[in-house]
């Protein structure tokens, strides 16, 4: 017989085992009377879109020293938040940060609004945001569906159906397990027992305070458990990226990417267009400026959400007096960490100066 889940078990067992997370007001804490920063809450939140928690911490910890408020990020220079983000990657969230900070100080008074209605307004916010911030910051009652959540709820009800058609229902179920009393508290248990329990391989079924409840536990298929649609291939492109060392000061030539699009605003070495069919017999021909360019051995290679990007990297020692093209400068060598660089320019750079041979 299988037993309905409780969300008071849930609960009984976050208390005891919550994760320490910088962005989070403990349960203890919140028995107190301490409650979440919605500020925090978004921050986090937008950081951990197709990240991980190990990847966002040392970022948030740096943004909150550095904008202690939501007005604080307002007022940034958008460079300063960009260069802040730099490696973190998904670099739209950096500009739909500054652009979402803009607007709760100047259109809520540095206020974020409660309502689910009111967050989807805002530049970056999505349902799942919303729902995250509406439910965290302010214990209102909504279903919050993270990839963590959706693996739970799957297996918690054996839900067979692949992902993303399922989602939906899972989204109900997840909205019917959220009880009115610490909403808020009881999503992060559900992404607390994803994260360290229900994982998505050998979940540790013995200790988990839904045990009884889970249905494909009781079925055998609970590693199984979210189905996914088979996913597409990603395509792969191709180009060449220039580093051009200045032969008086080490610094490397630096531009600006366009502010819209894939790394829009960020940092990079010149380089080609990225294409699928783009082939390059002469790469040294495609170069910024005149220089002996010296061809890498290997290439940079990288991975986007939808393509895979495979760059020949080039070298050249460049005159200190030399025409620089339009939107260049030349970057420090010891100030490459503070400028706002992708990682695959990062490998770019570490490629040139040795890091790949």
């Amino acid at each position: 017989m299988i037993t309905s889940p409780s969300s008071a078990d849930l609960l009984s067992w976050y208390d005891i085992h919550a994760r320490d997370l910088p962005w989070r007001v403990s349960p203890s804490d919140r028995g107190l009377g301490v409650v979440p920063d919605p500020y925090a809450v978004w921050l986090s939140e937008i950081m951990l879109q197709q990240t991980t928690v190990a990847a966002v911490r040392d970022y948030f910890v740096k943004f909150l020293r550095l904008w202690p408020t939501v007005k604080d990020l307002a007022t940034a220079p958008e460079e300063d938040v960009m260069k802040a983000w730099a490696g973190l990657g998904y670099y739209s969230r950096a500009r739909n940060l500054k652009k979402c900070a803009e607007t709760i100080a100047n259109a809520y008074n540095g206020n974020f609004p409660k309502s689910m209605d009111e967050l989807l307004k805002l530049p970056g916010v999505g349902p799942y945001t919303a729902a995250a911030i509406s439910t965290i910051a302010f214990d209102s009652h909504a279903a919050v569906v993270d990839g963590n959540v959706e693996r739970v709820v799957s297996r918690l009800y054996a839900i067979e159906q692949p992902l993303p058609d399922s989602k939906p229902l899972i989204k109900d179920r997840m909205g019917s397990l959220t009880p009115a009393d610490r909403p808020g508290d009881f999503a992060q248990a559900v992404m607390d027992l994803g994260a360290t329990i229900c994982t998505p391989k050998r979940p540790a079924c013995a200790i988990c305070p839904w045990m009884e409840a889970c249905e494909a536990r009781k079925n055998g298929i609970a590693e199984t458990l979210p189905r996914k649609a088979p996913k597409k291939q990603k395509p792969t492109r191709y180009g060449a990226a220039f580093v051009a060392i200045n032969t008086d000061t080490g610094a490397v030539l630096l531009r600006r990417r366009p502010p819209r699009g894939l790394l829009g605003g960020m940092s990079e070495v010149p380089g080609t267009e990225w294409s699928e069919d783009f082939e390059l017999r002469d790469p040294a021909a495609h170069a910024p400026l005149d220089g002996p360019w010296h061809t890498h051995t290997g290439e940079v290679r990288h991975t986007f959400t939808h393509f895979h990007l495979r760059l020949t990297i080039l070298s050249a020692p460049v005159s200190n007096n030399a025409q620089l093209p339009a939107g260049c400068w030349w970057a420090a060598r010891d100030g490459l960490e503070d400028e706002a660089l992708p990682t695959v320019m990062r490998k770019a750079v570490a490629c040139a100066l040795g890091g790949l041979g």
